[in-house]
């Protein structure tokens, strides 16, 4: 049990959103080129996931409604590429393989919760933090570590679920689905105001679930002491009070210093060292059960650099 797993396959390459958009296949061809380069690949449990489970639709369905994948159906083209917002696009095959990223988190969480491996970092496109119950947006078109999320209770009975998003943007679909539900406890840092317009410091979950989200709303110009700095004095609490059964976390890596679609500072190391919190606190909790999910990410190289930094903190203390 001191693995750790990369999740990918060839096809997440297939999501075609054009040869101008940020959120390209080079993304993945970049964190895959830079673990092969420096060996960190073969320390790696690599897992291909498929074929697509048969109860997959009514996984997704248990946070997206089922109207939502309807439409999504409709409107995959034949030929060509489609937009379903300014920002959200789909070719031929991007409804397949949004259904195997949802695949692959889920794969992976099996492996995590058998024993199969101890952690999971899954490379999958398209992101999912955006997607609401009933709408994609923001690059996203299911909400992947939602719907791992709310398996990994009725799959494998867990209790207390955290999800940990640091992606520089707010997850709005994250916060959406669970705002009512107090078994799962959404935490967010990103920069504000920014898109998409949510997750201010008020907003802190509705009805029973209220209480169980925490957003930590940073200014532009924001490195690596001032995340940590929130970890330290606002999540390490949480985390103490809530104690998970197990860690998601919304990985993406867009507030890095180098990034062209925000304003933050921070390096590869600042991710590190979340990552290094992340896992400490998983050990302790939960036997060290933490499955974290590609969001962000748009300079290819400051991406691919600190994806191998996260993976470098979850193979830590492995024999």
């Amino acid at each position: 049990m001191t693995k750790t797993a990369l999740i990918y396959h060839p096809d997440y390459l297939l999501h075609d959103t054009g040869s101008y958009h940020p959120e390209s296949p080079f993304r993945l061809k970049a964190i895959i080129g830079r673990l092969e380069e420096t060996g960190l690949m073969k320390r790696l449990t690599v897992c291909s996931p498929g074929p697509l489970r048969p109860d997959l639709a009514a996984r997704i369905t248990r946070v997206h409604r089922p109207d939502h994948l309807d439409r999504l159906k409709r409107l995959r083209p034949e030929t060509g590429i489609v937009r379903i917002d300014a920002d959200t696009l789909m070719s031929s095959e991007s409804y397949r393989v949004a259904l195997l990223a949802v695949e692959g988190t889920l794969a992976a969480a099996d492996g995590v919760m058998s024993g199969q491996f101890r952690n999971a970092f899954c490379a999958v496109r398209p992101p999912g933090h955006h997607a609401e119950s009933n709408r994609a947006m923001g690059f996203c078109l299911f909400n992947n570590v939602a719907v791992a999320a709310r398996y990994v209770q009725e799959r494998h009975g867990l209790s207390r679920v955290m999800i940990i998003d640091w992606d520089v943007h707010h997850g709005n679909g994250t916060q959406h689905i669970f705002e009512e539900d107090p078994t799962v406890f959404y935490f967010s840092i990103h920069q504000f105001p920014f898109y998409p317009g949510t997750g201010s410091s008020d907003e802190r979950g509705r009805g029973a679930g209220e209480g169980y989200t925490l957003n930590c709303p940073l200014p532009p110009g924001q490195g690596d002491d001032e995340y940590i700095s929130v970890f330290e004095k606002s999540l390490r609490p949480v985390v103490e009070a809530f104690r998970p059964d197990f860690f998601l976390i919304s990985a993406g890596f867009d507030a890095h210093r180098d990034d062209p679609l925000a304003n933050m500072r921070v390096t590869e190391e600042g991710f590190a060292e979340m990552s290094r919190r992340v896992k400490a606190w998983a050990d302790v909790y939960c036997g060290g059960r933490v499955l974290s999910c590609l969001e962000g990410g748009y300079h290819l190289a400051a991406l691919a650099r600190s994806v191998e930094r996260h993976l470098e903190i979850y193979l830590s203390g492995e024999n």
